[in-house]
């Protein structure tokens, strides 16, 4: 008997667009006098991370964290597509959360905080991050985009 099979069903509840978000930002770091230092923000809950946010209808992943992080910090970044991790965690609300994070570099430019949302913006050296960062699965983020700079200039 042929199975009748629909490829128009709504997707289950837990990814209904009202139960899921989706972020998008980027491990940002510049080179100063030939150290990496890594922008780390600090927001209004007292957590810090990195610049990331909503994406907007029609964006794209790279889109909206290019924008995100000119609107979190004033700077203009190059973004490297190539490194890509996301993260999938349950927000206290009860929402799933999708954040992705690329690798984003900038050059010759002094951040300044968008004020309704960051607290304060710190550039800090590799090790001096991962004791700032609020939540593990960041710290692991960072150690992976660490160990890829590592084997990579800016």
């Amino acid at each position: 008997m042929p199975v009748n099979i629909s490829l128009h069903k709504s997707p289950p509840k837990a990814y209904n667009q009202s139960m899921f978000e989706i972020s998008a930002g980027a491990i940002v770091h510049t080179k100063i006098q030939g150290q990496i230092l890594y922008l780390i923000i600090k927001d209004f809950h007292g957590n810090f991370g990195f610049p990331k946010g909503h994406l907007e209808k029609g964006e794209t992943e790279e889109e909206a964290a290019i924008r995100e992080i000119k609107e979190e910090t004033g700077i203009d970044i190059e973004l490297d597509p190539s490194f890509r991790e996301e993260l999938r965690y349950i927000m206290p609300n009860g929402i799933e959360k999708r954040s992705v994070y690329y690798l984003g570099s900038y050059k010759d430019q002094d951040p300044h905080r968008q004020l309704e949302e960051v607290e304060k913006i710190f550039l800090l050296p590799y090790a001096d991050a991962m004791q700032i960062l609020t939540f593990d699965n960041m710290k692991e983020v960072l150690a992976k985009a660490n160990s890829r700079l590592k084997g990579n200039s800016l």
